[in-house]
């Protein structure tokens, strides 16, 4: 019988251990991961896309030495740069031509330096140029065979471009990569063909996430999972977990009840604005480039980043906004906290709720 909602007692126990960990995790709220989302410029038109990317953007990319201004003047005085990691972000990344650059002056301040990408332009010798100012991390959307991710990714070349930057990644000694599969309905029967394809390509780590109703996949209910997909997708991660021949993860989206620890390598927490913020393109600072692009907690032209940081993310550290409607007399909310913040629409209400999905079972 598939596990879902209910809680045993040892994994009860473990989740109120984790509980003090992670208040004191948002006490601290040491700064560890930067996404810097570089453009909004992008190669591909993805149905499922929740960012506002797009080929013909009238949002100019942030020009670089602002990004470093605020790098040497508001960050590096107040962290150690072996400690965090800039993650670049788009959009697709890889149309900005100065990205060997950016790496570079990041590298040379001591930063360690990731991307995520679409593969689509990912060349061997792109990539050898990328490696070479520095970088250290890849994630690359492939979200299944072909059929289903060229319709997706709108582009009949997306497939074989992306399998293509995942074998040139692969070859590179040292860098750390991952491949990211959003599951949609199409893909939900197919997940052990799809294992087995992946395994057989050498990849050693596969990140899975489930499509949530906003951007542009929110007009596409065909990518939505249903309740019964939903439990699927958590049953074939636990096993394949189990299986223990390439290392799958859930995303960190929600609270998953009793797969809690068995489909991921943690206990569920949201480290939007508690150790994980981003600089949008037009300056704007935010705990997570997820989070709806209007929601913001300030802005890099005209307040300092490190005031904004300490002072003002108290709606990512002190949950209890959030705390109404069906969240307000859940049982579990002392380890939900009303799920992930990119999960909340303008007016703050939950838009997806990963616990109720799973059902009453286990």
């Amino acid at each position: 019988m598939a596990k879902g909602k209910r809680l045993g007692l040892r994994k009860y126990i473990g989740l109120k251990l984790f509980k003090g960990l992670y208040d004191g995790i948002v006490e601290r709220h040491k700064l560890r991961t930067l996404f810097w989302e570089c453009t909004l410029r992008c190669n591909l038109r993805c149905r499922h896309c929740g960012s506002d990317c797009r080929t013909d953007v009238a949002e100019r990319d942030m020009p670089l030495e602002d990004f470093l201004h605020v790098l040497d003047n508001e960050i590096t005085p107040n962290v150690d740069p072996r400690d965090v990691l800039i993650i670049f972000s788009g959009g697709e990344v890889l149309v900005r031509k100065d990205l060997e650059e950016a790496g570079r002056e990041v590298t040379r301040r001591g930063y360690m330096w990731g991307m995520v990408t679409n593969g689509l332009s990912l060349t061997r010798e792109r990539l050898s140029s990328l490696v070479d100012a520095g970088l250290r991390s890849v994630s690359v959307s492939f979200d299944g065979f072909a059929e289903v991710h060229n319709d997706i990714r709108q582009n009949s070349e997306s497939f074989d471009r992306a399998l293509s930057a995942v074998r040139h990644i692969r070859e590179v000694e040292g860098l750390t990569y991952d491949v990211i599969t959003c599951v949609t309905p199409a893909m939900i029967d197919r997940l052990e063909e799809w294992k087995e394809f992946l395994i057989s390509e050498g990849i050693e780590r596969w990140r899975i996430f489930s499509i949530f109703p906003a951007g542009r996949a929110k007009s596409n209910d065909n990518l939505h999972l249903s309740a019964e997909q939903f439990r699927c997708l958590m049953e074939f991660i636990r096993a394949t977990r189990k299986e223990g021949r390439i290392r799958l993860n859930y995303a960190c989206e929600g609270f998953l009840g009793g797969y809690e620890s068995e489909v991921r390598d943690h206990f569920y927490m949201c480290n939007a604005g508690v150790n994980v913020a981003s600089i949008r393109v037009n300056g704007d600072i935010s705990g997570c480039t997820s989070v709806r692009a209007n929601y913001t907690q300030g802005n890099i032209y005209r307040d300092s980043f490190w005031d904004v940081w300490q002072n003002r993310f108290i709606p990512f550290r002190n949950r209890e906004w959030a705390k109404c409607d069906e969240c307000a007399e859940c049982k579990v909310w002392e380890f939900c906290r009303g799920g992930g913040m990119h999960l909340r629409d303008d007016e703050g209400k939950l838009m997806y709720c990963h616990y109720n999905m799973l059902g009453d079972r286990g």
